[in-house]
Formats: C-alpha cells, structure tokens, sequence
C-alpha cells in the first residue's frame, strides 16, 4: 500500500509539475504571438486584373497568383483529398492531433530524426499566416499555440477555407484555385480525380513534387494521396484503379487571359501604382474595368501588325537571323559546304534561343527546292513554305531600294537558315516573314466622352515596352491642315474661299536661305477653294492660310484643341506640320473635330473594384452634350416670353427637359460647332473627292482608298506626311469613332522610304514614295472595317446657323448654273457669298433654259 501511495503521489506530482511546466511554456511563448482575430477578415495577396470594357481578362498583375474561392465553391473530392493526406482527423480534433503528436514523438525518439510531421490543416494555417517554416521546437511550440486560439475564433470550415486559398502551391500559385489553373489550365471545378490528388499532394513539397518539374514525381505522390483517399473511403477501387493510371501531363498555364493588349494593360498597371501604390496594387485583389472594346482592340492589334508586315515584305528581305548548320560560324569561320541536317532534338534545343512575336516564330530551313522549302519548326514539326509564301522576298538594299524579284527558293533561302513564318490562312503550311523594323501606333476613341476604345503602342509588347501610342512624340506633317483651317474658318474663311495655290519663295535672313515650300505632288492651281485645299492637301494653300490668319492667331487656336502651346512652334514650318505631338495628343484633337467642338479627355479607366466586387474608384468623364446647349437656349427663351407676359416670373425650371448629362460633368465648348462642320466636310471631301467623273470634272482627295474600301459617306479624314517621308498619318472618324494611325522608324533619322515594282506580286501592290496614304491609311482602314461593320450610316448633320447655296467652282462666289461647274456649298449663316459669278436671272423657264435639266451631280449631294 505504501508503494502504491508513493506511485500516486509522485505520478501527481508530475503531473502537476508538467501542467505547470506546459502551462509556463504557454505563458512564455504567448508573449508575443500575433492577434489571431486578424483572420477574420483577412486579406489575402491576391492579384490585380485588368478587364476589357465586355468583361475579358487582358491582364494580372501580382508576385502570387491566387483565386480566392468560398469554401462552397472547393469541389468535395478535393476537400476529401486534402484531409485524406493533410488531416484525416480535422473535424475531430482541437487543432492539435494528439495522436498524430505522440506519433511523430515515438518516430523521434526511436530515429533520432524528424521523419513525420504532427501539423495539422489548423497549425499549417497558423504558420501560413504568422510563422516562418523554420523546423525548430521555439516554432512549433507557437504554432500549436496559434492553432488552439484559431480553433477558438473559426469555425471549421472557415479554417478550411483559409487553408485552401493561402497555401503555397508551387509556380507562384497560392490556393487550390491557382493551382488549378496553373499546372492543368482550368477552374476547380473542371478538375478531374487524378488532377485534385495532383494538387492535394504538393504542400509536402511544391517546387519538386509538380508536374512541371517531374512528371515521375508528381504521379507517385498523386498515388499516395489516391491510396490515402482510399483509406478512409473517400473513393472506391474503382475510382482508385482508373485515377492511379491515368496518364499525367506537366506543362505550365499561364493566367487565363482572354484577350492580349499588353500596352493597354501596362498603362493600367502604372495608374494603379500612382494612386494606390506599388504594394497594393499587386497584392489587394484589384479588378480594374478599362474602356476599351475587345472586338476593337483585337482589330486594332491585326491592322497594326499586319500594316507593319506589308510595309516591310515590300521594302525587301533582309536575310536569314542566323545558319548553325554553316561550319565553324561560331569561331567566324564560314565554310562553303553546310554541315549535315540535324536532327529534331538539336533543331527544338537551338531554336529555343529565338522569341515568337505576334504570329510570327522562328524556323529552321531543312531543304530547299526549286520553289519550295521545307521548315523545321520550334516545336520539331515539320512543314513548308511554298512559293506564293515566299515570292515576295527580293533583297532589301536601302529604304529606298531593292533588289529584283526572285525566280527560285534558292535564291531566297539555304539549309540551315533560321528564319521567322507566320502560319499561311488555312492551308496549314507557312509565309516566310521578318521582325519589322518599322514601328506604329493606332488609338481609337468615343469622341462624346473620350473613352479609348483601342490602343496599340507598336509591333510587339514583348518586342519592346516603349509605347508610341502616347509617349512618342513625332511630327504632324499634313495631319495639322485641318487645324490650321479651322483657325481660318474662325476668322471668317469659308470652304468657297480661294486661296493662291501657286510656288512660294520666301528669303529667310535669320538663316540665310530661301524657303521654297512645296506640293506634293509638284503641282499647282492657281486659285483654289478652302475646300479643295484640304482634300487634296495643298502646302502652299496651307501656308498662305497661316500668313493670312496670323502665326500667333493659329497658335492660341490649335492650343484649344488640347496641343501644349509650348509644342507648337511660331513659325511658317507650322502650316506644313512640322510640330511634334503624341498619336493621343493627336486623336484627341481629332475628336473635338468629330463632336463638334467640345474639349473631352481621353481616358482609360471606367471602375476599379476591391476583390470583393465594392466599387472604389469611379471615373466621371466630362462629355460632349448638344443637347444641353439646346435646353439652356429653350429655357432663356421661354422664361423671356413668360417674363414679358407676367408681373411675377415664375420658374420653368419644372416645366422644362432635363439635361442628359450633369452640370460638372459637361466637356467646355471651346470650338463653334459650325466652324467643326466645316472642317469636317472638307476631310469627306479627303475622302470621296468631288466634281462629275463622266464630265471630266472628277478628283480625288488624298483619303480615297477609304471611301474604295468602305463605301459609307459618314467619314471624314485627313493623311499626314513630313518632310522626307519620316512619319506618316492618318487619322479620320465617323460620327461615333474616331481613330489615328502613326507609321515611323524609332530611328528619328530614318525615312519610310519607297519601293519599286514587284514583278512577282499582283497590281494592287504599293508602290513609290511612302507617305500617309500608302503607309498609314491602310491601318486606318482594317480597324475601320471592323469598328464600322454593325454601326448605321450616320450623316453629318448641319447645325442650325449653317446655310447652303449654289456657288460656282472657279469663283466661289453665287451661281443659278445648274450643272457642272456649280455646286451646293455650306456656310455659316452670314459669310455666304453676295456676288454672282454671272448675271442673276430673275425667272427660269424649263421649257426654255438649257440648264435647267441638267442633272444633279453626285457632287451636288449633301453628304
């Protein structure tokens, strides 16, 4: 008995020593452990993503790629898997297996080594969120500490959840919804078994137990976890038998981007890191909604892309990227005689060296035929290149010239050539292309509220991050015309003003030369109408306009359609655009010509959203509002009559139509809208000419390709050339988009160049001096195809104060001559002419008057 009370009271002094013992080592390790109420409304790094004004994913921004999901929204066989292999206990336990605890303590003692782990979901929770994974008894402690309090605070299922979104998963994926998309491309809910035991088996060891890394690795732990499942009845054999053989594949996803605009996304990225800052901007889930469209911003992409590829093939091949297969190349020794075809493995491993952009990838040439060529492609694959693929490639000598047009393969391409193909439209071969050395631009925006619609900043994002689109800045050349006329028509030029179309010749004392401004083409005249001018771009028209209004005059005009008056310059060189303005800077001009004169801003952002769907930034574009003017002057007006009729005025604020758009919210009217008007039917007339082509009257204006291609009278447009062809233009709009496309070498000293005729290709091919009709134009029409195709014709609609009567074409002043040489102009109210080019008749007799049959030319048509 005395042995018996002995025992009893030494196993209860241990035990209440080692209650305190715990207990001390409790109170000494909570210390300083973090608050755990935290994980009640956590914020997981979460990326930000960019959004298309429909809804489509362009980008994501973000160290870790996490896709936060409700515990609701976790399929169950992938809880059953992580529990089967993490936790079979978890919702029995107190966030500490006992068990599972004196395991790893046995395995311990008899090993000497820390061969099993005692973590439970509620503990890897705790180091997650506040711990290191530093395997030390200091850590373990605190967090088996950690894990009583969560287990105290949460719910079960609220630690579950917490698991599954913050665990590390490997390849930068946090939480199952990552993981899905990274290693296997899907959403969770498309996984099937063999992929979530995949998933659920790499928190022992991401970085070595994924697909990616080791297709051998990554099956064997998805067996254990499919056998663990199968342990505790999560599955059957059978769902064990077919998910342990099924065949796994390791390749890395990228975010489930849906539409690829990379200059879009990058200005994105950069307002989101001025406002918010660079931390949260990438790790607080931000989901930013942009302007753009896209259907138009894909169109934009192709036109752009496709625009640079044309103008390259067509300035000549500049050869192979580079031939492995000539012997000693790498000790720059050249020998005659190619080494032997390599095979598939030596082919994809050297092509490895070379990026894919836009449709282009990199090939190696395996054999040449009379013709034809066979091309090993980056992934081993074989095709070919056939002769339409390739025919266009005679030798790039200069921008200015090329070699003739080649009669075989042979003297194109030889064995062992790397080369860049696009993929030929559906014959499944390829076109022998080249990286462009020519860059371009392309925005598109709503000229009501200055929403950009579509952005293009050059070739490729990956070829280079400098976005021309709004940080170069490039001369105007004949795309600052309509501007300068605008100026003109504000001081009372109409479009039946004639100007000297004649040479200049103008001593310059400062810097002793005599400046000789010229057409292009070289001709000229004589007096012309404002009209014309424009269409067809008459330089000397444009700088006798300048003279006549007043350098300085002009300048104050141009600075209200947003142009920095510190970038224009003051001096003639500005009638002919030698001032330098970004295509944004650009674009935005152009729309206050296509909303009749109201000052928006372009914008980029509509919303941005915090990851739980609240709106926190809002954007108020300042709109183009008509009809707000039109309210304000019926309301003067009635409040006059009623004024006049009443001793006591009454308010007709009531009684009178609402303003669709807010007070603070109205872009400035800066420009009359009757002065836009004008501008705007001389560049129709860029467009679709005028005069009688079966009279001989016809003419072309510099922009008629786009009314060939088109075919819709509600555009407007003006090109742009600079002096020796350095930059080339387009920009035009209809009533509800207007867009700019810029042509240009980086390489500010380059020319664009001309090029002489391919006897390989077909008529329709571009041929001569590059300039904005060739050169630019061409974009402008791609995009326009597609932005316009399910868009009304919208026709240009005269404001109230504008007039229209009968003008001759010579002289611009009135004519009663119906036919050829007259025609219907539009003037301001008060401006209109009050001479006759011929003596007024006061009575017309059809049955007498010749020309009172004549009919009505297209010309003569109110467009």
């Amino acid at each position: 008995m005395k042995f018996v009370r002995w025992l009893i009271t030494i196993s209860l002094t241990l035990g209440v020593l080692g209650t305190m013992f715990v207990a001390g080592v409790a109170v000494f390790f909570s210390r300083d452990l973090p608050d755990v109420t935290t994980l009640k409304d956590v914020q997981l790094q979460t990326p930000m993503l960019v959004y298309s004004r429909d809804g489509k994913l362009m980008s994501q921004f973000g160290e870790k790629r996490r896709i936060p999901l409700a515990i609701e929204q976790v399929p169950q066989q992938m809880v059953d898997a992580f529990l089967a292999v993490e936790d079979a206990r978890f919702y029995e336990h107190p966030g500490i297996d006992v068990i599972g605890v004196a395991r790893a303590f046995v395995s311990l003692v008899t090993t000497g080594e820390r061969r099993q782990g005692a973590s439970t979901i509620t503990m890897q929770v705790a180091r997650n969120f506040y711990l290191t994974r530093d395997k030390t008894f200091r850590r373990k402690i605190r967090e088996i500490l950690l894990a009583w309090r969560i287990e105290q605070l949460l719910t079960k299922d609220q630690i579950l959840e917490l698991y599954v979104n913050k665990i590390p998963l490997g390849y930068r994926a946090h939480g199952v919804g990552a993981a899905a998309e990274v290693y296997f491309g899907k959403t969770v809910d498309e996984l099937t078994l063999p992929e979530i035991a995949v998933i659920a088996g790499l928190p022992k060891a991401p970085s070595v137990l994924n697909p990616i890394h080791s297709i051998e690795r990554a099956t064997e732990r998805r067996n254990v976890v499919l056998s663990r499942m199968l342990a505790v009845n999560a599955i059957t054999q059978a769902q064990f038998d077919e998910a342990s053989v099924a065949p796994l594949q390791g390749k890395y996803h990228g975010p489930a981007v849906e539409m690829n605009a990379p200059y879009v996304a990058e200005m994105v990225r950069q307002f989101m890191v001025e406002k918010y800052g660079e931390e949260a901007a990438y790790t607080q889930g931000y989901r930013v909604h942009t302007t753009v469209d896209s259907t138009l911003q894909q169109a934009a992409i192709h036109a752009v892309v496709q625009n640079l590829l044309d103008y390259d093939q067509r300035h000549g091949y500049r050869g192979a990227i580079a031939n492995p297969w000539l012997m000693g190349e790498e000790d720059n020794v050249t020998l005659q005689m190619p080494s032997p075809p390599w095979d598939t493995a030596q082919t994809k491993k050297y092509l490895k060296k070379f990026k894919s952009y836009q449709s282009l990838s990199p090939a190696m040439v395996q054999e040449v035929g009379e013709q034809s060529a066979t091309i090993a492609l980056k992934t081993g694959q074989l095709s070919s290149i056939n002769w339409d693929g390739m025919k266009w490639a005679r030798a790039f000598i200069s921008d200015d010239k090329q070699g003739p047009a080649p009669k075989t393969a042979g003297e194109i391409l030889q064995p062992g050539d790397v080369v860049m193909v696009q993929p030929a439209p559906e014959s499944g071969e390829y076109l022998l292309s080249q990286l462009p050395e020519a860059s371009a631009a392309l925005i598109a925006m709503d000229p009501k509220d200055g929403a950009i619609q579509a952005l293009v900043g050059g070739f490729s994002f990956n070829l280079s991050q400098f976005n021309r689109a709004f940080q170069a800045k490039r001369q105007m050349g004949s795309n600052i015309k309509p501007f300068i006329y605008s100026s003109a028509f504000a001081q009372n030029y109409t479009l039946a003003s004639l100007i000297a179309d004649a040479p200049i010749s103008h001593w310059d004392a400062s810097a002793g030369v005599t400046w000789r401004p010229k057409n292009s083409p070289n001709t000229y005249d004589g007096d012309t109408r404002l009209r014309l001018g424009l269409a067809q771009s008459k330089n000397v028209m444009s700088v006798r306009l300048l003279r006549s209004v007043g350098i300085e005059k002009v300048r104050q005009h141009l600075a209200k359609f947003g142009f920095p008056l510190s970038d224009i310059p003051p001096n003639e060189s500005l009638a002919l655009g030698s001032a330098s303005f970004t295509p944004m800077e650009v674009v935005n001009a152009f729309s206050m010509i296509a909303n009749g004169g109201y000052q928006v801003k372009n914008h980029l952002i509509e919303e941005v959203e915090d990851q739980h769907g609240n709106r926190i930034f809002h954007h108020q574009p300042l709109v183009a509002c008509p009809e707000c003017e039109k309210i304000d002057e019926e309301r003067v007006s009635a409040q006059e009559e009623l004024d006049a009729l009443v001793d006591e005025p009454a308010d007709l604020f009531a009684l009178c139509p609402a303003y669709p758009v807010d007070e603070a919210n109205r872009a400035p009217h800066v420009i009359p809208t009757p002065n836009t008007f004008l501008v705007t039917q001389a560049m129709n007339s860029a467009i679709w000419g005028g005069g009688n082509w079966s009279a001989g009257t016809g003419w072309n204006g510099t922009g008629w390709r786009a009314a060939r291609a088109l075919k819709r009278h509600d555009i407007a447009g003006k090109t742009g050339t600079t002096n020796d062809a350095k930059d080339a233009w387009f920009s035009g709009f209809q009533p509800s988009i207007v867009a700019t496309s810029w042509i240009g070498f980086d390489d500010h000293k380059r020319k664009l160049g001309s090029t002489k005729y391919n006897n390989n290709l077909n008529k329709e091919q571009i041929i001569g001096t590059e300039f904005g009709a060739k050169t630019a134009l061409p974009a402008w029409i791609k995009f326009m195809e597609v932005a316009l195709k399910d868009i009304p014709v919208q026709p240009f609609t005269a404001p109230d104060n504008i007039v229209s009567v009968r003008i001759d074409r010579s002289s611009g002043k009135l004519s009663q001559q119906i036919g050829n040489n007259s025609r219907f102009e539009f003037f301001v109210a008060g401006t209109e002419p009050t001479q006759y080019s011929e003596p007024p008749r006061t009575t017309v007799d059809p049955f007498t008057d010749a020309n009172a049959d004549t009919p009505v030319t297209d010309d003569d048509e109110l467009f």
